[in-house]
């Protein structure tokens, strides 16, 4: 069994190596249904927003992962808030 101090130190340990990748919100995760909890939501998985746009009904969050700098898009339902859409930005 293991023991809860040293899997929680563990754990805190691998959020404070550089360079520790965040996993990227998917499909069905829910960020929230205005821009503040969205920004909030994708900058604390590593992905500070660069941009929101309105697009086909739904909200569409650019940004870049700190990580690997890589652009993505993520359309979220604005009733829910729920990610409807994970796209790499080219």
């Amino acid at each position: 069994m293991t023991h809860p101090v040293r899997s929680a130190a563990l754990a805190l340990a691998g959020l404070c190596l550089p360079g520790a990748a965040l996993a990227l919100p998917a499909i069905g995760d829910v960020l929230g249904t205005d821009a503040a909890a969205v920004r909030a939501a994708l900058e604390a998985q590593g992905c500070p927003v660069i941009k929101f746009e309105a697009e086909r009904g739904k909200i569409e969050a650019k940004c870049t992962e700190t990580a690997t700098g890589q652009r993505w898009e993520f359309y979220i339902d604005p009733a829910t808030g729920a990610v409807t859409g994970v796209k790499m930005d080219d």
